[in-house]
């Protein structure tokens, strides 16, 4: 087999995150692959919060269009960026066993969330993170901050940041979980749409498609999925103030979501067979409708 071309980001972390993905087509099928580094959009404009930026696909794009030009063999993912919708011809052929799905909160000064004075600052440019924070502590002010894991963790002194909310998995695959004060229960600040879990983008006619789908974990793609179609059924992005939750519980499957309509956070939450997982999205989205003024 010729060798297999891996596109993704230029930071360390998705450099990680690919790593990890062609160590295992390296021991279970004995695959040479390359990386192939991408800048992208999200990548390029750092003194911009990403709902300003507008549009989607801002951390995929790039990395999508080299694919499609047959730059590279497969495009590898933090399933939390990629939107709702996927190119023509383009398809996600695998998501890996899914990692923490938690948001984790970094203190300068390693005092708790709910013990900070009030007015402390909090960095963050996540929409999505910023309207639960004025949730659950309205007195603290939230300060937009971008660039990577290690530059956000930086700004926290340089910009006399009291703390940061980074992704629990990312942390986990840096090596950085020692960093952590708290982590937040998934309940307690929803997580972004497919939060923790790494996906592997082919063409729909890549002769590599059998090879790829053999990583994909089944449990982890019915539940990101069943987000994905709530996210899909709101017409909402990445970057947008929304979150999903999707978990097995014996039998069931339970989906919590949230969305910001009017400056205003609806939380709904709805249980199902996991064999209704695509309509579980949808009818969850349909019940952030209803409570729309």
């Amino acid at each position: 087999m010729p060798l297999l071309r891996i596109a993704t980001r230029k930071s360390v972390l998705a450099q990680l995150q690919t790593d990890l993905i062609i160590t295992e087509l390296e021991r279970r099928f004995g695959v040479a692959c390359e990386k192939v580094l991408i800048s992208t959009k999200g990548d390029q404009m750092l003194d911009v919060t990403l709902d300003k930026i507008g549009g989607k696909g801002l951390f995929v794009k790039e990395i999508e269009t080299a694919l499609l030009n047959g730059e590279a063999d497969a495009a590898v993912h933090s399933m939390k960026d990629v939107p709702a919708e996927l190119p023509d011809g383009c398809e996600l052929a695998a998501m890996l066993l899914r990692d923490d799905v938690r948001d984790a909160f970094v203190a300068r000064d390693g005092i708790g969330f709910f013990d900070l004075p009030s007015g402390a600052k909090i960095g963050t440019s996540s929409r999505r993170r910023e309207q639960q924070l004025r949730q659950l502590r309205p007195d603290i002010h939230v300060v937009p901050i971008r660039g990577n894991v290690q530059t956000r963790l930086n700004k926290l002194h340089s910009e006399s940041l009291d703390g940061t909310i980074l992704a629990a998995a990312g942390l986990n695959r840096l090596n950085l979980s020692a960093v952590v004060t708290e982590y937040f229960a998934p309940q307690q600040m929803i997580p972004a749409v497919g939060q923790g879990a790494l996906g592997v983008e082919i063409l729909s006619n890549s002769p590599h498609a059998a090879l790829f789908r053999q990583l994909d974990d089944a449990a982890t793609r019915l539940c990101v999925e069943a987000e994905r179609q709530f996210m899909r059924t709101l017409n909402a992005d990445c970057h947008a103030a929304i979150g999903a939750y999707a978990r097995l519980d014996g039998s069931l499957l339970r989906l919590i979501g949230m969305f910001e309509v009017n400056k205003r956070i609806v939380i709904r939450e709805i249980t199902d067979s996991p064999h209704q997982s695509t309509s579980l999205g949808q009818r969850l989205a349909e019940r952030i409708f209803l409570a729309t003024p």
